[in-house]
């Protein structure tokens, strides 16, 4: 406990992190206050919510905002939808192929096309929520008139693009990826609520010892998925003998150090599980009715998890570049032993990845669709079994992780003890050069 009280006044020392975290928090507050702002014109007492399914699956990413009818109801699913598109056009269009190799002028343009994107997607979605929830709900709309119409889509559209600016501050200028924070932040406001409900449940029909079993289980579930997101495959690099020393004194051949370049299992994180949910998000909302589909159903996992395995290999295949990780250990005087630098160490790299990210997939998939098992055959109920497993935990997993690297890095580059004595905390994207940002 001495030393936690000694990172937080190490922290607070820092003027730059402190700044950043001050910031983070100011604009996560403001998120917060935005999801309990109702549309205009919409009584929400007479909303029904949407519990379970899809629907619960949304208001449970939107932290509420969803069955509130919030100005924010929409949340930053639409970016992601437009991320994924343009992450997907850039295999297939040489226009976005050319700015993706342009460096940050090219990121600058593809992030502008995307945000034009979400505007579209929006343009869809808005209509389609107003539809099915807001007048599904009976008479919870008060001036119900065309003008009253087109200011609730306008207001719906403009709350995701505050939404997606706030992500990117917090970006830019905070700490954390800012869309994953949101997202995560939405999750946890969520959580206390869905224990409470389980405990009682338990505690009515079951009794105290069957809802301990079931935290116990679910404390377990952390730390698989922990070790999932960290699990890395270390392949040994070896630096050839460097003779040191200059002109004037004396040289002395420098014995080449031997390192390791850390491949992660799932290199991909929890992207493939966004991306998945976000692309199940889009016939739900445009064809679904109030209940949109069950999550928790045979088919919907089927799918769900056959495409967690596409996109663990689609963005994996994006983020890591083996041609660049063998260029850049041929131009730092790096091999691998027993390969040759060049083409050949391109082709080891990524055969060896190809290998590990196979069972990574798979066992990303089992865990993405564990609230079905636990739901179906556990007897745990809907609102918590979203978080037994599943995307919500991954994320929440994968998400503080990162933050905390962050953090990591800062109080390390500024001459203080990390986090953890004695251990390193890996982000998502600690174990290789960088590759770019999830976003």
């Amino acid at each position: 406990m001495k030393n936690f009280f000694e990172t937080l006044r190490n922290i607070w020392k820092i003027n730059d992190l402190r700044g950043r975290i001050i910031l983070t928090l100011s604009l996560i507050l403001v998120y917060r206050i935005g999801c309990f702002v109702i549309l205009p014109g919409v009584d929400s007492n007479e909303l029904g919510g949407a519990t379970g399914g899809l629907g619960g699956l949304l208001d449970l990413f939107t932290g509420g905002a969803f069955n509130n009818a919030s100005i924010f109801a929409l949340g930053i699913m639409p970016y992601i939808s437009a991320s994924i598109i343009m992450q997907l056009a850039g295999i297939a269009v040489p226009a976005i192929q050319k700015l993706q190799r342009e460096g940050e002028s090219g990121r600058k343009k593809i992030n502008q096309w995307t945000r034009y994107l979400t505007i579209i997607i929006c343009f869809f979605q808005a209509p389609t929520y107003l539809q099915t929830y807001v007048y599904g709900s009976g008479t919870a709309v008060i001036y119900d008139t065309w003008l009253w119409y087109v200011a609730a889509v306008t207001i719906l559209i403009s709350g995701t693009m505050f939404v997606v600016w706030i992500g990117e501050r917090i970006t830019d200028k905070g700490i954390g990826n800012g869309i994953s924070l949101l997202i995560m932040i939405g999750i946890i406001a969520r959580f206390p609520a869905a224990l409470i409900e389980e405990m009682n449940f338990k505690m009515d029909n079951m009794g105290m010892v069957i809802f301990l079993v079931e935290v116990v289980f679910f404390v377990l579930v952390i730390a698989f998925c922990i070790l999932l997101v960290q699990g890395t495959r270390r392949i040994p690099i070896q630096h050839a003998k460097r003779i040191v020393g200059g002109r004037g004194g004396k040289q002395m051949l420098s014995q080449g150090q031997r390192q390791y370049l850390p491949l992660k299992v799932n290199a991909a994180g929890v992207m493939p599980i966004i991306f998945a949910q976000a692309i199940m998000f889009i016939p739900a909302l445009m064809f679904g009715g109030s209940t949109f589909a069950d999550i928790f159903g045979f088919w919907y996992n089927l799918v769900f998890a056959f495409m967690i395995i596409i996109f663990t290999y689609f963005y994996t295949a994006v983020t890591v570049d083996p041609n660049r990780i063998a260029d850049d250990l041929k131009r730092s005087g790096g091999f691998i032993p027993g390969v040759k630098p060049g083409r050949k160490t391109a082709e080891f790299i990524d055969n060896l990845l190809s290998r590990i990210t196979l069972p990574g997939s798979i066992l990303l998939s089992l865990v993405a669709i564990l609230p079905a098992f636990a739901n179906k055959f556990f007897g745990v109920q809907q609102n918590f079994a979203l978080f037994y497993g599943g995307t919500s935990l991954l994320i929440m997993v994968g998400v503080v992780l990162d933050t905390l690297q962050q953090i990591e890095s800062h109080l390390l580059s500024n001459h203080y003890d990390g986090l953890m004595k004695g251990t390193k905390i890996k982000g998502r994207g600690s174990s290789l050069p960088p590759v770019g940002q999830a976003f």
